[in-house]
């Protein structure tokens, strides 16, 4: 019988599957606003149009975009096993953190709990903003589309699209006034389970640049 020859070790290492995100962007909008459902043109991978309602939050910090999966599991034990004999999911928490920079109606409504548009949103930039905290603050569900963007060998733009297409606000960093640093508004961001959708998360991987590794 003839022995197998070794492994090379160099098979399968594909530097041209390091991902960054080189750049990424946020938008957000009301609950009322139609889902993301198709973020890409099928016929060429670039992005597609959003649907209306949606607003960009702008610059953030250069920490960028943070996702957290919170997973906890519920063991069963058995006298007959030091390990666990079964393992299932009891929790899966999904959380996005960010600090916006800029000064704007998105931003600036997230951290206050506003609606995005409407009668209780604020108004355009330039016009006087006024807000008075309720007794019971609000707590609104959003739609969230997070973007990273990378580029192939060629340039050509790498897309991952992470949508949550319902959540809200759960955590609020300090906000702070100084001549040393800009005004923030950091903020975290929980998924729910969509009832239409039927997901707390989508996420999609197109683009020019990936397409290209399908042509070799």
């Amino acid at each position: 019988m003839s022995t197998p020859p070794p492994p090379v070790l160099e098979d399968g290492l594909r530097n041209d599957l390091i991902r960054k995100q080189l750049l990424q962007v946020i938008y957000a909008a009301d609950y009322s606003a139609a889902a993301v459902t198709a973020p890409f043109v099928s016929a060429s991978g670039v992005l597609a149009a959003l649907p209306d309602g949606y607003v960009p939050v702008g610059y953030t910090t250069d920490d960028g975009l943070t996702f957290t999966t919170d997973l906890s599991m519920s063991d069963t034990t058995s006298s007959q096993s030091t390990e666990p004999t079964r393992s299932d999911v009891e929790s899966e928490v999904l959380t996005a953190q960010y600090v916006p920079q800029e000064t704007n109606a998105a931003t600036k409504s997230m951290y206050k709990g506003l609606s995005l548009a409407g009668p209780d949103a604020l108004p355009d930039l330039g016009e006087p903003w006024a807000m008075t905290r309720p007794a019971v603050p609000r707590t609104p569900y959003y739609r969230m589309l997070f973007i990273g963007v990378d580029y192939s060998d060629t340039g050509a733009e790498i897309y991952v699209v992470k949508f949550y297409p319902k959540s809200r606000v759960t955590s609020k960093d300090d906000q702070q006034w100084a001549r040393s640093s800009e005004t923030t508004h950091p903020v975290t961001l929980q998924a729910y389970r969509d009832p239409v959708l039927k997901t707390a998360e989508k996420e999609w991987v197109d683009g020019p640049g990936w397409r290209e590794l399908a042509a070799g």
